[in-house]
């Protein structure tokens, strides 16, 4: 078993998903986003703050190259734009799984209304961002080797998920 990184919209469900798959397959679980404050010292929104999306997505770039190096298997939930940038998809895609949680934009709409985190869908209407960050970032996104239509609990999820990994077992 290889990697196996879950991509997808913020609110999409990586983390919680990704963390319910871990125990299921018995791997270590990284969150891309709290690699990133570990390495920043700051949260992901203070980084967009102070030094600014480009910085970010360098960092995002680095951590991601850097794990997909690593000699030993794990599950990541991957940022929202991790694969959109500095070839992402590319160095998913060689280095194990890719599954792409698909999610409606009004369910996304729910799950991250009050959330102050999210520093490219702040102020105005979440709906219209989201959809508008959705239409760019889907044809990236449908690059994952499996999408899987994320409706149901987190546990029910992981479980689709780890039936098509062991079905398209990963070199």
């Amino acid at each position: 078993m290889k990697r196996v990184y879950l991509i997808g919209m913020p609110g999409s469900g990586k983390s919680v998903v990704g963390a319910r798959l871990a125990v299921l397959l018995r791997l270590p679980f990284v969150d891309l986003d709290e690699e990133i404050e570990r390495e920043a010292g700051m949260t992901v929104t203070q980084v967009f703050a102070e030094k600014g999306e480009a910085y970010f997505r360098e960092l995002e770039s680095r951590l991601l190259r850097s794990w997909a190096e690593r000699p030993y298997a794990f599950v990541m939930a991957t940022g929202g734009g991790a694969p959109c940038f500095h070839d992402g998809i590319d160095i998913i895609n060689r280095s194990g799984a890719s599954i792409f949680l698909d999610v409606p934009i009004s369910a996304l709409v729910a799950r991250i209304a009050e959330e102050e985190h999210r520093p490219l869908i702040q102020g105005g209407d979440r709906e219209e961002k989201l959809n508008a960050l959705l239409q760019q970032r889907r044809p990236i996104y449908e690059k994952a080797q499996h999408t899987v239509v994320a409706s149901g609990t987190p546990d029910d999820i992981a479980e689709r998920i780890l039936k098509w990994l062991e079905s398209h077992p990963q070199g």
